[in-house]
Protein backbone atom coordinates (compact mmCIF):
# COMPACT_ATOMS: atom_id res chain seq x y z
CA UNK A 1 0.00 0.00 0.00
CA UNK A 2 1.14 3.44 -1.07
CA UNK A 3 1.19 5.89 2.44
CA UNK A 4 -0.58 9.11 1.03
CA UNK A 5 -1.27 10.72 4.75
CA UNK A 6 1.84 12.86 4.33
CA UNK A 7 0.86 14.11 1.07
CA UNK A 8 -1.14 17.38 1.19
CA UNK A 9 -2.64 16.80 -1.59
CA UNK A 10 -4.70 13.84 -0.15
CA UNK A 11 -5.92 15.50 2.40
CA UNK A 12 -8.80 16.44 3.75
CA UNK A 13 -9.64 19.85 3.40
CA UNK A 14 -11.75 21.36 6.23
CA UNK A 15 -13.27 24.17 4.24
CA UNK A 16 -14.98 21.63 2.08
CA UNK A 17 -16.05 18.98 4.37
CA UNK A 18 -19.54 19.82 3.56
CA UNK A 19 -19.53 20.24 -0.11
CA UNK A 20 -21.76 17.84 -1.11
CA UNK A 21 -24.70 19.70 1.47
CA UNK A 22 -23.45 22.68 -0.30
CA UNK A 23 -25.54 24.79 -2.84
CA UNK A 24 -24.81 25.48 -6.15
CA UNK A 25 -23.24 29.30 -5.39
CA UNK A 26 -21.82 28.20 -2.32
CA UNK A 27 -19.85 25.26 -4.05
CA UNK A 28 -19.26 27.80 -6.97
CA UNK A 29 -17.81 30.66 -4.58
CA UNK A 30 -15.68 27.95 -2.25
CA UNK A 31 -14.05 26.62 -5.53
CA UNK A 32 -13.20 30.32 -6.37
CA UNK A 33 -11.42 30.70 -3.46
CA UNK A 34 -9.79 27.78 -2.93
CA UNK A 35 -8.18 28.81 -6.26
CA UNK A 36 -6.73 31.29 -5.15
CA UNK A 37 -4.39 29.51 -3.41
CA UNK A 38 -3.20 27.41 -6.95
CA UNK A 39 -1.86 31.30 -8.17
CA UNK A 40 -0.47 31.83 -4.52
CA UNK A 41 1.43 28.84 -4.27
CA UNK A 42 3.43 29.83 -6.99
CA UNK A 43 5.27 32.82 -5.91
CA UNK A 44 7.29 31.00 -3.64
CA UNK A 45 8.79 29.16 -6.36
CA UNK A 46 9.64 31.83 -8.72
CA UNK A 47 13.73 31.71 -7.92
CA UNK A 48 13.65 27.73 -8.73
CA UNK A 49 11.56 28.38 -12.15
CA UNK A 50 13.95 31.14 -13.07
CA UNK A 51 16.49 28.40 -12.95
CA UNK A 52 14.48 25.75 -15.01
CA UNK A 53 13.76 28.31 -18.28
CA UNK A 54 17.23 29.35 -17.73
CA UNK A 55 18.16 25.47 -18.17
CA UNK A 56 15.25 25.20 -21.45
CA UNK A 57 15.77 28.08 -22.86
CA UNK A 58 19.58 27.24 -23.45
CA UNK A 59 19.03 23.61 -24.17
CA UNK A 60 16.51 25.33 -27.37
CA UNK A 61 19.61 27.84 -28.44
CA UNK A 62 21.54 24.51 -28.50
CA UNK A 63 19.34 22.45 -30.25
CA UNK A 64 17.89 20.48 -27.36
CA UNK A 65 14.04 20.17 -26.47
CA UNK A 66 11.97 20.33 -23.55
CA UNK A 67 10.23 17.02 -22.75
CA UNK A 68 7.25 16.72 -20.56
CA UNK A 69 6.62 13.31 -19.25
CA UNK A 70 3.73 12.43 -16.77
CA UNK A 71 0.43 10.42 -16.57
CA UNK A 72 -3.03 11.24 -15.93
CA UNK A 73 -4.08 15.16 -15.34
CA UNK A 74 -0.30 15.70 -15.04
CA UNK A 75 0.32 14.44 -18.87
CA UNK A 76 -2.36 15.90 -19.88
CA UNK A 77 -1.49 19.00 -18.84
CA UNK A 78 2.15 18.29 -20.33
CA UNK A 79 0.75 17.18 -23.80
CA UNK A 80 -1.27 20.46 -23.85
CA UNK A 81 1.27 22.43 -23.70
CA UNK A 82 3.65 21.00 -26.03
CA UNK A 83 0.85 20.83 -28.55
CA UNK A 84 0.24 24.59 -28.08
CA UNK A 85 3.72 25.69 -28.92
CA UNK A 86 3.72 25.46 -32.95
CA UNK A 87 0.84 27.09 -33.95
CA UNK A 88 1.54 29.85 -31.13
CA UNK A 89 5.82 29.89 -31.89
CA UNK A 90 6.10 28.81 -35.46
CA UNK A 91 8.51 25.56 -33.93
CA UNK A 92 8.28 21.78 -35.17
CA UNK A 93 6.01 19.70 -32.97
CA UNK A 94 9.90 18.10 -31.78
CA UNK A 95 10.64 21.00 -29.94
CA UNK A 96 8.79 20.48 -27.04
CA UNK A 97 7.62 17.45 -26.37
CA UNK A 98 4.84 16.13 -23.97
CA UNK A 99 4.43 12.09 -23.00
CA UNK A 100 1.71 11.23 -20.91
CA UNK A 101 1.88 7.25 -19.40
CA UNK A 102 -0.21 5.05 -21.93
CA UNK A 103 0.70 6.56 -25.19
CA UNK A 104 -1.33 9.85 -26.81
CA UNK A 105 -4.58 7.90 -26.54
CA UNK A 106 -4.66 7.95 -22.81
CA UNK A 107 -5.17 11.66 -22.94
CA UNK A 108 -8.54 11.34 -23.81
CA UNK A 109 -9.31 7.72 -21.98
CA UNK A 110 -7.42 6.76 -18.99
CA UNK A 111 -5.04 3.43 -19.44
CA UNK A 112 -5.28 1.69 -16.19
CA UNK A 113 -1.66 0.90 -14.87
CA UNK A 114 -0.14 2.71 -17.08
CA UNK A 115 1.46 5.02 -14.84
CA UNK A 116 2.72 2.51 -12.55
CA UNK A 117 5.61 1.01 -15.00
CA UNK A 118 8.70 3.24 -15.28
CA UNK A 119 9.93 1.01 -18.37
CA UNK A 120 6.85 2.72 -20.23
CA UNK A 121 8.35 6.10 -19.63
CA UNK A 122 11.94 4.36 -20.85
CA UNK A 123 10.65 2.66 -23.97
CA UNK A 124 8.61 6.24 -24.34
CA UNK A 125 11.99 8.47 -24.17
CA UNK A 126 14.27 6.07 -26.27
CA UNK A 127 11.00 5.77 -29.08
CA UNK A 128 11.44 9.76 -29.38
CA UNK A 129 15.59 9.87 -29.47
CA UNK A 130 16.20 11.49 -26.14
CA UNK A 131 19.71 12.66 -25.84
CA UNK A 132 21.98 14.67 -23.70
CA UNK A 133 20.83 18.16 -25.02
CA UNK A 134 17.52 17.57 -24.24
CA UNK A 135 15.61 18.72 -20.97
CA UNK A 136 13.18 16.23 -19.02
CA UNK A 137 10.79 18.00 -16.98
CA UNK A 138 8.77 15.40 -14.61
CA UNK A 139 5.39 16.59 -13.86
CA UNK A 140 3.88 14.71 -10.96
CA UNK A 141 1.09 16.10 -8.20
CA UNK A 142 2.04 13.59 -6.10
CA UNK A 143 5.87 13.92 -6.89
CA UNK A 144 6.30 9.84 -6.69
CA UNK A 145 4.51 8.86 -10.34
CA UNK A 146 6.67 5.69 -11.02
CA UNK A 147 6.11 6.29 -14.71
CA UNK A 148 7.96 10.21 -14.11
CA UNK A 149 10.36 8.53 -12.10
CA UNK A 150 11.89 5.70 -14.92
CA UNK A 151 11.95 8.31 -16.95
CA UNK A 152 13.92 10.76 -15.12
CA UNK A 153 16.33 7.70 -13.93
CA UNK A 154 16.79 6.70 -17.29
CA UNK A 155 17.17 10.98 -18.64
CA UNK A 156 19.59 11.57 -15.55
CA UNK A 157 21.76 8.09 -17.14
CA UNK A 158 22.18 9.20 -20.37
CA UNK A 159 22.95 12.97 -19.06
CA UNK A 160 20.18 14.66 -20.08
CA UNK A 161 19.00 17.32 -17.97
CA UNK A 162 15.95 16.54 -15.40
CA UNK A 163 13.83 18.97 -13.53
CA UNK A 164 10.31 18.32 -11.45
CA UNK A 165 7.17 19.48 -10.95
CA UNK A 166 5.21 18.37 -8.07
CA UNK A 167 2.64 19.69 -5.76
CA UNK A 168 3.94 18.11 -2.98
CA UNK A 169 7.24 18.69 -0.34
CA UNK A 170 9.93 15.90 0.13
CA UNK A 171 8.79 13.87 -2.72
CA UNK A 172 10.77 10.96 -4.67
CA UNK A 173 10.87 13.45 -7.49
CA UNK A 174 12.69 16.41 -5.27
CA UNK A 175 15.03 14.35 -3.89
CA UNK A 176 16.06 12.68 -7.50
CA UNK A 177 15.89 16.00 -9.34
CA UNK A 178 18.42 18.97 -7.98
CA UNK A 179 15.71 21.41 -10.02
CA UNK A 180 12.44 21.00 -8.63
CA UNK A 181 9.45 23.63 -8.70
CA UNK A 182 7.15 22.69 -5.82
CA UNK A 183 4.16 24.18 -5.81
CA UNK A 184 2.05 23.41 -2.91
CA UNK A 185 -1.92 24.63 -3.33
CA UNK A 186 -3.29 23.07 -0.41
CA UNK A 187 -5.91 20.45 0.32
CA UNK A 188 -8.30 19.82 -2.80
CA UNK A 189 -11.75 20.98 -2.86
CA UNK A 190 -12.83 17.45 -3.49
CA UNK A 191 -10.53 15.42 -1.68
CA UNK A 192 -7.34 14.29 -3.70
CA UNK A 193 -8.54 15.49 -7.16
CA UNK A 194 -5.77 16.83 -8.49
CA UNK A 195 -7.18 18.05 -11.37
CA UNK A 196 -8.21 21.22 -9.19
CA UNK A 197 -5.74 23.35 -7.77
CA UNK A 198 -2.76 21.14 -8.20
CA UNK A 199 -3.74 20.94 -12.11
CA UNK A 200 -4.17 24.76 -12.13
CA UNK A 201 -1.19 25.56 -10.21
CA UNK A 202 0.89 22.82 -12.85
CA UNK A 203 -0.47 24.51 -15.82
CA UNK A 204 0.36 28.32 -14.83
CA UNK A 205 4.05 27.07 -14.18
CA UNK A 206 3.85 25.15 -17.52
CA UNK A 207 2.61 28.32 -18.97
CA UNK A 208 5.83 30.17 -17.83
CA UNK A 209 8.27 27.41 -18.72
CA UNK A 210 7.31 27.49 -22.29
CA UNK A 211 6.60 30.96 -23.06
CA UNK A 212 9.71 32.63 -21.61
CA UNK A 213 11.99 29.64 -23.33
CA UNK A 214 9.99 31.21 -26.13
CA UNK A 215 10.76 34.76 -25.30
CA UNK A 216 14.51 34.28 -24.62
CA UNK A 217 14.91 32.43 -28.10
CA UNK A 218 13.44 35.11 -30.23
CA UNK A 219 10.00 33.85 -31.02
CA UNK A 220 8.52 36.80 -29.09
CA UNK A 221 8.86 40.39 -29.58
CA UNK A 222 7.79 43.26 -27.24
CA UNK A 223 4.82 41.14 -25.98
CA UNK A 224 3.43 39.55 -29.69
CA UNK A 225 4.10 36.36 -31.50
CA UNK A 226 5.93 36.80 -33.71
CA UNK A 227 6.38 33.68 -35.07
CA UNK A 228 2.92 32.81 -34.84
CA UNK A 229 2.02 30.54 -37.95
CA UNK A 230 -0.30 31.48 -40.48
CA UNK A 231 -2.46 28.48 -40.51
CA UNK A 232 -6.21 29.89 -40.43
CA UNK A 233 -8.03 33.35 -41.14
CA UNK A 234 -8.26 34.31 -37.68
CA UNK A 235 -4.07 34.04 -37.70
CA UNK A 236 -3.51 35.70 -40.97
CA UNK A 237 -5.43 38.81 -39.26
CA UNK A 238 -3.54 38.26 -36.03
CA UNK A 239 -0.42 38.37 -38.15
CA UNK A 240 -1.18 41.73 -40.54
CA UNK A 241 -2.16 43.44 -36.56
CA UNK A 242 1.24 42.49 -35.09
CA UNK A 243 3.41 43.71 -38.33
CA UNK A 244 0.83 46.72 -38.14
CA UNK A 245 1.12 47.01 -34.31
CA UNK A 246 5.08 46.96 -34.44
CA UNK A 247 5.96 48.86 -37.06
CA UNK A 248 3.18 51.93 -36.78
CA UNK A 249 2.50 50.73 -41.04
CA UNK A 250 -0.51 50.39 -42.33
CA UNK A 251 -2.75 47.93 -42.94
CA UNK A 252 -2.03 47.64 -46.40
CA UNK A 253 1.58 47.92 -45.95
CA UNK A 254 1.60 44.95 -43.41
CA UNK A 255 -0.45 42.80 -45.63
CA UNK A 256 1.48 43.39 -49.25
CA UNK A 257 4.95 43.25 -46.60
CA UNK A 258 3.72 39.92 -45.26
CA UNK A 259 3.57 38.29 -48.79
CA UNK A 260 6.79 39.25 -50.11
CA UNK A 261 7.87 37.49 -46.76
CA UNK A 262 6.34 34.18 -47.78
CA UNK A 263 3.87 34.34 -44.58
CA UNK A 264 6.38 35.04 -42.23
CA UNK A 265 5.67 37.87 -39.66
CA UNK A 266 9.00 37.98 -38.13
CA UNK A 267 10.29 38.97 -41.75
CA UNK A 268 7.85 41.00 -42.94
CA UNK A 269 8.18 43.31 -38.98
CA UNK A 270 12.41 43.26 -40.15
CA UNK A 271 11.76 44.44 -43.83
CA UNK A 272 9.35 47.16 -42.57
CA UNK A 273 11.24 48.13 -39.68
CA UNK A 274 14.76 48.51 -41.27
CA UNK A 275 12.96 49.10 -44.59
CA UNK A 276 15.01 46.50 -47.10
CA UNK A 277 13.75 43.29 -48.86
CA UNK A 278 13.18 40.02 -47.97
CA UNK A 279 17.27 38.46 -48.34
CA UNK A 280 18.39 41.29 -46.15
CA UNK A 281 15.92 40.66 -43.43
CA UNK A 282 16.44 37.01 -43.55
CA UNK A 283 20.18 37.53 -42.87
CA UNK A 284 19.67 40.31 -40.11
CA UNK A 285 17.85 37.98 -38.72
CA UNK A 286 20.39 35.10 -38.66
CA UNK A 287 22.59 37.51 -37.88
CA UNK A 288 20.49 38.30 -34.68
CA UNK A 289 19.48 34.77 -34.03
CA UNK A 290 16.06 35.21 -34.58
CA UNK A 291 15.79 37.83 -32.12
CA UNK A 292 14.35 41.21 -33.41
CA UNK A 293 15.22 43.18 -30.33
CA UNK A 294 18.84 42.42 -30.81
CA UNK A 295 18.40 43.85 -34.44
CA UNK A 296 16.55 46.70 -33.37
CA UNK A 297 18.83 47.57 -30.31
CA UNK A 298 21.95 47.43 -32.79
CA UNK A 299 20.08 49.89 -35.33
CA UNK A 300 19.85 52.09 -31.89
CA UNK A 301 23.56 51.82 -31.60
Amino acid sequence: MIDLSKMTTEQVNPNTVHLSAMSIREAITTMNQEDYNAVKCIESQIDMIEKVITITSDALENGGRIIYIGAGTSGRLGLLDAVECPPTFGVDYNTVVGLIAGGDNAFVKAVEGAEDSKQFAVDDLKKIGLNEKDVVIGVAASGRTPYVIGGLEYAASINAFTCGLVCNRSSEIEAMCEHTIVVEPGPEVLTGSTRLKAGTATKLVLNMISTISMIRIGKVYNNYMVDVKMSNQKLITRGINIICSVTDCSQETAQATLEKADGSVKTAIVMVLLDCDKDSAEKALCKAKGRIQEIMDTKED
